[in-house]
Formats: C-alpha cells, structure tokens, sequence
C-alpha cells in the first residue's frame, strides 16, 4: 500500500486519552512507513511525537475563543508546505479553525474527524460531522452521531479505542511491588479486592461503589478507588468521605488518589467496576482490567455493556440496581467463578483499522 502523509490535530498534547492515544498511533505510523504530523499547543507528550519519528508544529488551537480562528491562515500555510494526504481532526475548537483554513485550500487533503465523546452542545460540536468521514469509538457513539447529527450511516466508521497489548498484560507482578504495596495498603492483606479506577467526577459512579460496598457487608472485601481529585472536585470528594463514614465503611475503603502503576493494581484486583451513571463513550478502563487478568463488574450500557457483551457478559448489570450489583460481585469475585475472555481490543487493531480506512477512502472516487 501506498505511503500516507497524515495530519492530526488536537488542542494539546498533556495528559489524556486522546492525547495519549494521538502520540501512540503517530508512532505507529512511523513504524508502518508513513508521515507522522501533529499540529497541536504543544505538551508534555510533543518530544514523544519527536522522538519517535514524528514532526510536530506548535499552534495555539487549544483555546475557546473566536479569536483563536485567526489561526486558520497558519494551518493553511502548514498544509500547503506540508501537502498531506489525510487531515484528522480529533476535537472541536480544532476542527473549527481547520474548517476556516480548509476553505481557503485548492488541493484539499481528505479530512476525518474522530468523536472521542458523547459531545453536548450540538451546534457548536455540528463542525466535527462537516468532514469527509467520521470514525465513532463506538457504536453506542455512532448511533449518537446519527441521531444528533442526521448523517449517513455510510459517513460513519465504528472503530473502537484499544489498549497496548506490550503494557496491559498479565504478565506476574515482581515481588518487590508488592511488598512495597503491602507496606503502603496493610488492610489490603488477605482480602478480595475490588477496585474502581476513575478521576473524582460525581457522573463516574463513585456514590454506588460506596453503596456497593455497604450491601456487600463482609470484612473479606476491600474497596479501592484509583484517580486524581481535581480541586474542583474537593467539596465532592468530602462529601464521599462523609460518606463513609455515615455508612460506617471507611475500613473497607481506600482512596489511593492518583498512581502510575495501574496496571498491577488491576492485575492485583479480585473484580474492576466501571459504574458511570452516564453512558461510557467508550471504557478503556474496562479493556485495561480485563487485558491484565482481572474480572469487570459494570452497568449495562454505553460502551462499558459493548466491550463486556464481547468479552464478560457475566459483569453486565442493569443500571443502578444496588442489590442486583452485590450478588454479581460476590458470584464473580469467588476465585473459581468463570474469567473473561481475552481482550480484542488492542491498540495494533486500532491502527490497522484507521490506516485501512484512509487507503479505502483515499481509493474511493469522490
């Protein structure tokens, strides 16, 4: 197949999934033979993009504000020098500036945009479907797109998010880990753990785990909760505390804050929930637990019920039914009880799915 020249763009390059999966799937261009370009603000992942073979051109895109489409003239500049073939778009302020700098073009690149989300504020996340085609992370996004949008189906490609099968894996924990885990979570010794890996945000579900935890009433579990509290979050994040302790938990529970090495706790976790009240665009969470060895409890919709239809349908239950939540625990967390299937959402299938597609589009007569 022929050699691409592809563009993304993107506010930033920090930390997140759609900046983490932008530096990933830049490198793995390079490693197939194509042009890697990120145009972006810049961040921590840029020397990355660098690093690994990529080029990167810095252009402040990430701001909301009219003023920031006055940089349309320096993305048209960039794509006359550069002459890229395909142009994807994977956020909206973006994809309003690029709209600018597209029409003022001759020679236009093929255009994509990803919707990474479930976008509220139709009119404004409308330019997003104003491309030549649009990849959904998942089919509960793709039905969202249709019924939003009024979009041909045929303008729509479901291509779902993946994990680095190199990282999420089962691999054992090394010792050392674990006696320094030990030392750091003592009441986590000898106890069935159940973990929900989730930033602070009351749509994440972190009010049922608590819940959960209460019906559950056995000392044999411990509860985790893995993620960052945002300062925003602060007042929240004390009410959850209050919590627990109204429902007299607060031993059965631990909130570990931010960590870098998730991928042990999952492979060290008896059950990973996935409980957003709203539904999961996607739910990488539930495909990292599962590559790593670990079972998924979560309810039964958006992207979370279409990852574990495929892989633990066993994990699926209906939307806030507390009681229904605790027998499922304690039937999946009994160590002889069935174990999911092998992850088959991988980042090397995400890749070769959207180089596919630009080579199936690009071949197309318009």
């Amino acid at each position: 197949m022929s050699k691409l020249k592809v563009v993304q763009l993107l506010p930033e390059l920090n930390i997140g999934g759609v900046e983490r999966g932008t530096k990933d799937f830049s490198k793995a261009l390079i490693a197939n033979g194509h042009e890697s370009i990120v145009i972006s603000n810049g961040g921590i992942f840029e020397e990355d993009i660098i690093k690994n073979g990529g080029k990167h051109h810095k252009v402040p895109i990430h701001k909301k504000s009219i003023f920031s489409l006055k940089y349309s003239q320096v993305l048209r500049e960039i794509y006359l020098s550069e002459k890229p073939d395909i142009v994807h778009v994977r956020s909206r302020i973006p994809a309003w500036i690029n709209y600018f700098a597209f029409k003022k073009l001759d020679n236009k690149p093929l255009l994509i945009s990803t919707f990474h989300g479930l976008y509220s504020t139709p009119i404004y996340s409308r330019i997003m479907s104003k491309v030549d085609h649009m990849i959904a992370i998942s089919d509960t996004v793709k039905d969202y797109i249709k019924n939003t949008y009024n979009v041909s189906e045929d303008n729509i490609t479901t291509i779902p998010r993946g994990c680095d099968m190199s990282v999420f894996n089962k691999e054992a924990i090394n010792p050392n880990w674990i006696a320094k885990w030990y030392e750091e979570f003592p009441q986590l010794k000898s106890k069935i753990i159940l973990t929900l890996p989730t930033r602070i945000s009351s749509w994440k579900g972190v009010d049922s785990f608590l819940e959960l935890i209460n019906a559950l009433n056995n000392d044999k579990y411990h509860a985790l909760v893995v993620g960052p509290v945002a300062k925003s979050k602060q007042q929240y994040f004390n009410k959850l505390k209050s919590k627990t302790k109204e429902l007299g938990i607060e031993n059965n529970i631990t909130f570990t804050g931010s960590r870098n090495d998730i991928v042990n706790i999952y492979r060290l976790s008896d059950v990973v929930f996935n409980l957003s009240i709203k539904p999961e665009p996607f739910g990488r969470t539930t495909i990292e637990a599962i590559s790593c060895g670990a079972k998924v409890v979560g309810w039964n919709h958006g992207g979370t019920k279409e990852i574990l239809d495929e892989l633990y349908p066993d994990g699926l239950v209906e939307l806030n039914n507390i009681d229904a939540l605790r027998d499922t625990t304690e039937k999946v967390s009994n160590p002889n009880y069935q174990n999911p299937k092998d992850n088959i959402f991988t980042s090397e299938k995400m890749v070769q799915q959207t180089i596919d597609l630009y080579h199936q589009l690009l071949s197309t007569p318009s």
